[in-house]
This record gives C-alpha cells, structure tokens and sequence, in this order.
C-alpha cells in the first residue's frame, strides 16, 4: 500500500469511528508544554511531591524481592493484595462492608477510563441514552462518543447536578420513547466545574436514578483532595445496587502507573472482567505490585496531606489572581477541591476563538466547547492549578486578563474578535454561571 494517503482508508474504518474527534486538552500538549507558555490547561498531578527518594528504593526493594512475580501475567480481573488495598482506600469515603464492598467485586483496570470503557462496552448499545453533567469530562464523552451513544446533558449550578433538571431530563428521554441507560457523574471537585455535590442532593439524586431505573456511574478522582474537612460519603456508601464506583491512583499516588478501579455488583463484574481480558488480557502485574507495595509500606495518608495543602496554596493562588485581574462580569466556581477552576467569560467572548491570541501571549487553557457533546460552552472556559507553582498561576491569569481585554477592546471598536471570522453570533453556554 505504499503511497497511500488518509483518505485511502475511510470507506475501511468502522462506523464508530466516523464520529471521533481528537480531544480539546491532547491537541493543546504540544503548545502547553512549551517551557515560555504557562499551561493552565491540562490536570497532570504534581507527582514531584512524593518522596521520590523513598519512592525509588521501595521499586528497587520490589524487583529485587519479588521481581520474578511482578513481571509475570496475572489474573483479569487484578490481584487481590491489591484489591484488598483499593477497599481500605475507598473506606475513607465509606464504602465497605457495611454497604456490601467486597474486594471480590473489584476489577483493576488500566486507570479509571478504562474502567469507563468498560462499562460502556458493557451497556451501551449504538443510538442509548447517556445522562451526563452539563459540562462533563471530556474523557467521558470521548469513550460515549466512540459507543456511538446519545448524551444529554444534566444541567449544574454551583452546588452540583440539578435535581430538578434531572428529573426533567428523564421524562425528555422517556416521551422520545427511549430509556436513559445511566447517569455519568463526578460529585467530588467536578472536572472541568470544580464544584461539590453537597449532601442533601445526593440522596435526592440516588432516588430519582432509582425510581427511573437509571444506572449511576460515580466517577470519583478528586475525592481524597478535599481542602476543608473529611471525605464526603461517595454516593456507593448509601446504596448496594445501582451505583458502579470508579476510582483511580493517578492523582493520589501516580497517573504514570495507569491503575484504576471500577467496583460493581457481582454480576455486572464478571461482565467487566470478560471485556478487560478481551481487551487487554490482563491489567499489569508490575504496576499492580507498586501501587500495592507504596500503599502497604508508605505513610500515604500523610502523603495526601501533603497534596491536600499543595493544591489548596494553588487554588487559592488561582482564585487570589482571578479576584484581582479578572474583567466585569467574569465568574468562576471555587473549588473545595480537586484540580479546576470554571470560568464564564463576559458576554461576547469565544473561548475556542480566543485560544491563539492566548497561545500568541503564552497562556493555555481548555475551552469550554471540548467539554460538552454538541460543542456548546463558547462562553467558557477551564483553568487547572494543579501543576504550575502559585507565581506562574497568578501569572497565567494576568496573561489571560489581558487576552480577555484586548478582545473585549477589539469587540466594542468592531462589533467582533479579531478571531472570530466565522460571522457566528456567540450565545451563552448552558451549565455552571
């Protein structure tokens, strides 16, 4: 096939591939990862403050001890060491026995998107109905998008998913004459909202996905990055049936490891192992026996300490300079938690138009349209506080008020963007204000 071009493989792809589109945040790495350019863009953990020097010599330990079993197949659905350790980790928001969690009903999976994956291989069909927050992660609507699923999004307010508009939401479905499969939602520091479903939703939200017999997949990332408090009750902790909880270590431990979760009812398990072991046989031995080894070994409830204060000193860093360099009629969210900031930009203003001006000034962000599945969200934008140090993020939002300004400035002298050559008339985006 020498010479071939793209377009010589079209009419071979399958047709879920048609609908594919390259995510908003890995199309901006290779800019945002330019040493000049201030990356408020993409949510990568501030691994550097781990004791990398502990870290080392417990994986030299490892190999050196139990290298010949690390480096070997294992079972589909993950070993139970490591099952064991994921229980004790999500017994802090009060998932355990006395809700029904079994290490039994636990997969390891390659990082919570596959488990995401898997659960939409497992129940979705082409042309379902997924309910998702109204923005949603982008990774989500990725993996819905490739099963070929309908989203309809759930709008949020500054306290979370809506119960009302949930409600709403369900009786749309059901007068189409279709049936919503499941609920996608983060509660915990939502990416991209950066807002907490506070406690008298959740139940409300439980009762009306039970009364519809709808599905919840909880996503939960951010849950042990709370700055105020302890862990709220994860919404798995009041239910037995009807709730999937996925969870992940790459943000309190290491994304570089790629170890997730998902913990399902029995049945719904043995459906998920059979579609990880045909995917990928079976998750690695080697990453299983570090994750297992750093939380059997390492003090790593003082860790996340540590990481609890590193980004509240970032978030407030974010928030301080908003507070200070943000044009009228700005919003944004404040975060409890988590890694994100939520940005409602002044009326006129395209977040996606925007974005080379913003690379021009050496600032990145993601906008809001990667975040929603019918492109909307001009008006928005999301801000991580994660990675940067607090003078680079105060600096990052100086450059982007300035951005901001200069298209505000462009906009009353010639009724448009200097980047908006479409003719397009901006329209507010549904979700957070």
């Amino acid at each position: 096939m020498t010479g071939t071009t793209l377009d010589d493989y079209t009419d071979r792809y399958a047709q879920r591939m048609r609908g594919m589109t390259a995510s908003e945040i890995r199309a901006l790495f290779a800019v945002a990862s330019r040493p000049e350019v201030v990356s408020l863009a993409g949510g990568s953990p501030y691994v550097s403050a781990l004791p990398l020097d502990a870290v080392g010599d417990m994986l030299g330990e490892l190999i050196t001890r139990h290298g010949a079993n690390a480096l070997q197949y294992c079972v589909g659905q993950g070993e139970m060491p490591l099952r064991e350790v994921i229980c004790e980790v999500m017994s802090l928001e009060g998932i355990d026995a006395s809700c029904g969690a079994s290490p039994d009903d636990v997969v390891i999976t390659v990082g919570a998107q596959q488990a995401l994956d898997l659960v939409s291989r497992v129940f979705l069909d082409p042309g379902d109905v997924v309910l998702a927050e109204g923005p949603s992660y982008v990774g989500a609507l990725g993996v819905f998008q490739a099963a070929q699923a309908d989203v309809v999004h759930v709008p949020m307010d500054e306290s979370g998913l809506i119960p009302e508009a949930l409600e709403e939401a369900l009786t749309a479905v059901a007068a189409s004459g279709r049936r919503a499969k499941f609920l996608y939602t983060v509660p915990n520091y939502h990416n991209p909202g950066g807002v907490t479903l506070p406690e008298d939703r959740r139940q409300r939200i439980l009762e009306i996905c039970q009364r519809g017999d709808v599905l919840v997949i909880e996503d939960n990332p951010y849950g042990l990055l709370g700055f105020d408090g302890d862990p709220l009750p994860a919404l798995r902790s009041r239910v037995r049936d009807g709730v999937i909880y996925l969870g992940t270590f790459s943000k309190t431990f290491s994304s570089g490891v790629r170890m997730g979760w998902a913990l399902a009812p029995h049945a719904v398990r043995e459906k998920l192992v059979m579609a990880s072991e045909a995917q990928i046989l079976c998750p690695s031995m080697l990453s299983q026996s570090v994750v297992t080894a750093y939380f059997q070994t390492m003090p790593w409830q003082e860790q996340l300490k540590t990481f609890r204060t590193l980004y509240a000193e970032r978030r407030d860093a974010a928030l301080s300079a908003l507070a200070d360099f943000m044009p009228p009629e700005t919003a944004w969210t404040h975060p409890g938690g988590g890694f994100f900031v939520w940005l409602t930009l002044p009326e006129g203003l395209d977040s996606k138009a925007m974005m080379p001006r913003a690379i021009h000034s050496r600032v990145a962000y993601v906008p809001g349209t990667g975040f929603y599945a019918d492109g909307s969200g001009q008006r928005n934008l999301r801000l991580s506080y994660c990675f940067p140090p607090p003078e680079r993020i105060r600096e990052g939002v100086r450059r982007l008020s300035s951005v901001m300004e200069q298209e505000l400035e462009l906009r009353a002298t010639f009724g448009a963007t200097a980047s908006d050559h479409s003719g397009r008339t901006d329209t507010p985006s549904p979700g957070l204000a």
